[in-house]
């Protein structure tokens, strides 16, 4: 399995950016996907994440109302749709695949998540 984000780089604060996420050796469409970020000197954190339906999402308070999630099963593809991007959100920004079940609870932990991509930066300058 592996996975590849693109869409990364460097925008103004207020900008907006939409990562992607591909992935072989495996259909997107049977599993959950989460996008996650660590940002220099923190933990990698869960920020979004969609279940393998499409009919749950999850989204840290951080992004909220600004970032969206979203899954295009023709092309096994997982989108990250940011907007209003802020100084806050310069981090490297990742792609993971969980091969359970949709956690109600806490769907976006780090450490449920099996596979991961290699990250794609994501730099936010005012």
């Amino acid at each position: 399995v592996q996975l590849v984000e693109s869409g990364g780089g460097s925008v103004q604060v207020g900008g907006s950016l939409r990562l992607s996420c591909t992935a072989s050796g495996l259909i997107f469409d049977d599993h959950v996907i989460g996008w996650f970020r660590q940002a220099p000197g923190k933990e990698r954190e869960g920020i979004s994440c969609i279940s393998s339906t499409g009919a749950y999402t999850y989204y840290a308070d951080s992004v909220k109302d600004r970032f969206t999630i979203s899954r295009d099963k023709a092309k096994n593809t997982v989108y990250l749709q940011m907007n209003s991007l802020k100084s806050e959100d310069t981090a490297v920004y990742y792609c993971a695949v969980d091969l359970g079940v949709w956690d109600f609870r806490r769907p976006c932990q780090v450490r449920a998540y099996d596979y991961w991509g290699q990250g794609t930066q994501v730099t936010v300058s005012s």
